[in-house]
């Protein structure tokens, strides 16, 4: 099951000849919830899922409303309260304890609601702004637009209903799957690449080493390279690079590809495999100082949650990695509350 946007998206394109599809999505959320606005699945007329709405708890009865959708053509509005006792969401223990509404819109031939556009646009590495009409039984009006204005946000507050003439539409940012640049193509990078590409990251790896970085040992990462310097500089920009993982296991290597990457201007994390006196020894070869960096070094790399094993260290540096890209501190949940 595909649980990403631009995964779902693909295998909708493939196949959005073959049978009937809807969109559903979240357009509002009261108190917990497992998703929030924003948050959308696509359903094919086989009752195959792609994306989740909820934990799992819903899912069957969305499905089951969405063939009603493919019926009529309209849209459909759904509300899902875990708090009243005749609503089927408290019927079957859903335990987020919140209220979660949703709209399900019909995809034809004649309107696919702008999500070709959208694949397009997160094929191409590109945003931008998705607005969605919520009206319930009507016929289904949304629109992609390349260039809306994207601002910052946090992945849970990404969407905002607005009114325009009248009418409510859920207005939604969307950003391309997060780029990871690993540098260095060792046996410790391989649970990295796997666990990132499990997030739905994309992911290239770089090292200039014959023996390392070999497609036999890292099928799943989508750009294998072996250029260093301008090459790897260039690559980064074009690419918008979010993050980098330095773990070459080579002091010059390191050096040179933090010279490389350390002022791209779409970095959000950028970290360095190895004890805080190497982290000091990598720099000095680099001739550059920390405060030079588009954004803090993290080195050591990772959050410290104990284990010395490649999966362990791989989780690590994800955990910390994940944090800065939504700009979260990475702090305990209960500790929150």
């Amino acid at each position: 099951m595909t649980n990403h946007l631009s995964q779902a998206l693909t295998h909708w394109f493939e196949n959005k000849d073959q049978t009937q599809w809807v969109l559903g999505t979240i357009y509002k959320t009261e108190k917990s919830a497992y998703r929030k606005a924003g948050a959308m699945m696509l359903i094919d007329g086989f009752g195959q899922q792609y994306g989740l709405l909820s934990g799992g708890c819903l899912e069957a009865d969305i499905k089951l409303n969405a063939k009603r959708v493919m019926q009529t053509g309209k849209s459909l509005l759904l509300t899902y309260d875990s708090q009243d006792e005749d609503d089927l969401a408290f019927q079957i223990g859903i335990g987020c304890g919140g209220v979660v509404h949703i709209i399900l819109q019909p995809i034809t031939a004649e309107n696919d609601l702008g999500l070709s556009d959208l694949r397009e646009a997160l094929n191409n590495r590109r945003g931008g702004v998705y607005r969605q009409l919520i009206a319930d039984k009507q016929a289904p009006e949304a629109t992609f637009d390349f260039n809306g204005p994207l601002q910052n946000f946090d992945i849970a507050q990404r969407s905002t209903l607005e009114t325009q003439e009248g009418a409510e539409w859920l207005v939604t940012q969307i950003r391309p799957d997060p780029h990871l640049l690993i540098v260095g193509g060792g046996p410790d990078a391989m649970p990295v690449v796997e666990m990132a590409k499990r997030l739905g990251w994309y992911v290239s790896l770089v090292d200039p080493r014959a023996a390392n970085a070999r497609k036999e040992f890292f099928a799943s990462a989508d750009v294998i390279g072996r250029e260093m310097g301008a090459e790897l500089t260039q690559y980064a920009h074009e690419s918008r690079i979010d993050a980098v993982v330095l773990m070459a296991h080579s002091v010059s290597l390191d050096a040179q590809a933090l010279k490389d990457l350390h002022q791209v201007e779409s970095l959000k994390y950028l970290a360095l495999l190895g004890p805080r006196h190497r982290h000091d020894t990598v720099l000095d070869e680099a001739g550059i100082n920390w405060q030079d960096a588009i954004v803090p070094i993290s080195g050591p790399a990772g959050l410290d949650i104990g284990g010395d094993l490649p999966e362990a260290i791989a989780l690590s540096i994800l955990s910390e990695c994940h944090a800065a890209l939504h700009g979260r501190t990475a702090t305990s949940l209960s500790k929150t509350l």
